[in-house]
């Protein structure tokens, strides 16, 4: 008998059991009600967009609304800045990238100049205009870092949104378009509220209330029509209980507090038993809080989100680290809130350009077709092998069983997701396990021809066509690895499934297969092959 044959025997089955149980058992429980334990039934393999219905999104982010955030913040601390030196220019706006600043005094242009150069003078290049006008404009390596940064700061943002929705196995990746990302959901039927979720700013802001709640023209009439350049008018509800009716207040444009600043945010209930939204704060936040609401205690502080004022509570006394937000939410509405909190804001705003829903129906049409063609392709394999090869096809038969359960053993526990690439992977899977066999087993007709024995042409078909097997599993492998690295959601779903594939039929055509032969040879005393 073979040397170590009873423990290549063992180890071939051992392997063979546990990938069955973890790749194969699980689905035919599921579909056939067989009993399961929820750990193993948590290892199913995963089914992709194309197979298990959904939705899929196209985004673009707009990340003009991230540079205008910036030029924004920077053209009101240049404003703070000269109003602390006794300057009032009008400061606009005029672009994403560009803020224009009038009305400077002749004898205060120094003055001037050095503020400018304190807050601005890394991001923005300053132009001198006529009539004491200048105007900045944002740095071409500024603004495309920024445009970076606000694609990727929503990818992971969007990432985590999804994540808690408790969507399996999403694909949220980006597109060639440098500010396009493609989302799949597979499995979801509520295509209005994931996307409610996604494109949800969710800006958190809390600043000082200097007017309000009045109709918006008369708080304008307050002002002489002329609002001060630091100030703003936000609608808003002139109740908490009542989100219904619209009220204006004016509040600082500057937030002191912002939802970058939160730690926690999360559901609960508000004095009134009402749904809420109760946060913590980080350190620094909580210090700023802290002097934002005992500097100003008696006086209304807005919670915006998304610049509209969901509440404008007054301060009762200082806060630190811990406040709620009430405003009339709903147990889903809170919930909703208290999630996008803390997946944090979008740097920008999204705008929808595809919407695909793949059917529940479709998916599984999907499934039916892919096993029907492997099915069939597997099939006519077999048939071909035992036809060719007589009782040693028999043995390719086996190995390539083998491989397809330990391919669906291993995608399942690593918890790769099936697509229908992924079984378009499998068949050239099953093709490049017969093409190791039929390699093989030729090279061992050869040895037979030459009048060598049985054992002997065994052993030299195996050892001789292994570094051939090697040298095309690792090509195939180095092509499957640039198609994961470059290729886009369908193509990568092909290149894993191919890769785990290549790894699984270099174990079972040299291992298994040849303990095969070996278990067959052993139990006669004068062999003989039929091949």
């Amino acid at each position: 008998m073979y040397k170590n044959l009873r423990w290549k025997v063992l180890t071939t089955a051992a392997v063979f059991v546990i990938f069955f149980a973890v790749g194969v058992y699980p689905m035919l429980a599921q579909k056939y009600h067989w009993p399961s334990p929820g750990w193993l039934q948590a290892k199913a393999l995963k089914l992709g967009l194309d197979l298990k219905g959904g939705v899929q999104l196209t985004l673009k982010v707009n990340t003009d609304d991230a540079l205008r955030i910036t030029t924004t913040s920077t053209s009101e601390q240049l404003r703070s800045s000269l109003s602390t030196n006794g300057m009032t220019p009008t400061i606009t706006v005029t672009a994403p990238t560009t803020f224009r600043v009038e009305s400077v005094p002749p004898d205060k242009d120094s003055q001037f100049r050095a503020a400018a150069d304190e807050v601005s003078t890394t991001n923005y290049q300053r132009n001198t205009l006529p009539g004491g006008t200048y105007e900045f404009v944002m740095r071409p390596n500024i603004e495309r870092n920024l445009r970076e940064e606000a694609v990727e700061q929503t990818l992971q943002t969007i990432d985590r949104r999804v994540n808690a929705l408790g969507v399996t196995e999403p694909s949220i990746a980006r597109q060639s378009q440098a500010e396009q990302i493609l989302v799949q959901l597979p499995g979801v039927s509520d295509v209005a509220h994931a996307k409610e979720i996604m494109g949800r700013t969710a800006v958190l802001e809390f600043k000082l209330v200097e007017a309000g709640p009045a109709p918006k023209d008369d708080l304008l009439k307050q002002y002489n029509n002329n609002l001060p350049g630091d100030l703003e008018i936000l609608p808003g509800s002139a109740s908490a209980s009542d989100q219904s009716s619209t009220s204006y207040f004016v509040v600082k444009k500057v937030a002191p507090v912002t939802g970058q600043d939160l730690r926690v945010a999360k559901p609960g209930l508000d004095e009134n038993n009402q749904p809420a939204v109760h946060f913590e704060l980080k350190s620094e936040g909580a210090k700023n809080f802290g002097k934002l609401s005992g500097d100003n205690i008696g006086r209304s502080l807005a919670i915006v989100l998304d610049n509209r004022i969901i509440s404008a509570p007054r301060l009762e006394g200082r806060i630190t680290d811990q406040g709620r937000i009430s405003g009339g939410f709903t147990s889903e509405t809170a919930n909703d809130l208290a999630l996008t909190l803390r997946s944090g804001a979008l740097p920008a705003s999204l705008t929808y350009l595809e919407e695909e829903v793949v059917g529940a129906t479709l998916g599984a049409d999907s499934v039916r077709a892919g096993i029907i063609a492997s099915a069939v392709g597997l099939l006519l394999i077999l048939s071909f092998m035992v036809f060719y090869y007589k009782l040693s096809g028999v043995n390719a038969i086996v190995a390539l069983v083998a491989n397809l359960v330990i391919l669906l053993g291993l995608m399942a526990y690593i918890g790769a997701t099936m697509t229908l690439p992924g079984i378009a992977g499998f068949v050239l899977t099953m093709g490049v396990g017969v093409d190791s066999n039929v390699l093989i087993f030729e090279r061992i007709k050869e040895e037979l021809h030459a009048q060598r024995g049985v054992r002997a042409a065994i052993n030299a078909g195996f050892n001789r066509v292994f570094l051939t097997l090697l040298d095309t599993h690792v090509a195939s492998l180095i092509s499957a690895l640039f198609l994961f690295q470059f290729g886009t959601g369908p193509i990568r779903g092909f290149a894993t499934t191919l890769s785990i594939g290549l790894f699984v039929n270099l174990f079972t055509s040299i291992f298994v297969s040849k303990t095969l032969f070996e278990l067959e040879l052993s139990k006669r005393k004068v062999p003989a092959l039929s091949i």
